[in-house]
């Protein structure tokens, strides 16, 4: 059972990195109304692919970003049409192998501790998740 502590521990640590990121972004590019709206500012062109913000770097790929700390620690987010953060179980166990004490935890102990954290997560579509807020 205490690898799925771990797993529990890894998915609200990512949600709190992923907040702490949205609040990052918002101080540093004022116009952002939420986090999304990165992608609208790259393809304007009114913002690089790429760049830093505060303390995080940031790189714009498909229908997400990728968030680094200064740490090292990695925060992978995609967005849904709606403008909503989601997230699969692979950027769970990316974050977590980022961490400057890394996490390795299984798929299973990931599903298992995201089941366990609704209703602060929602599962979106199958294996894709979202935070409520």
């Amino acid at each position: 059972m205490e690898r799925v502590g771990d797993a529990r521990k890894l998915v609200l640590g990512y949600v709190h990195a992923l907040n702490a990121v949205d609040e990052a972004m918002r101080a540093a590019i004022p116009s952002l109304e939420r986090l999304a709206d990165v992608l609208g500012l790259v393809h304007s062109r009114r913002i690089s692919r790429s760049g830093q913000a505060g303390t995080y770097s940031y790189t714009v790929h498909g229908a997400g970003c990728l968030f680094v700390c200064g740490n090292g620690t990695e925060v992978d987010v995609d967005f849904a049409a709606d403008g909503s953060e989601v997230f699969d179980l692979w950027r769970l166990r990316r974050y977590g192998l980022s961490l400057p004490e890394p996490l390795d935890v299984t798929d299973e102990d990931l599903r298992t501790a995201v089941g366990s954290l609704q209703p602060l997560l929602t599962e979106v579509q199958p294996g894709w998740f979202q935070q409520r807020h």
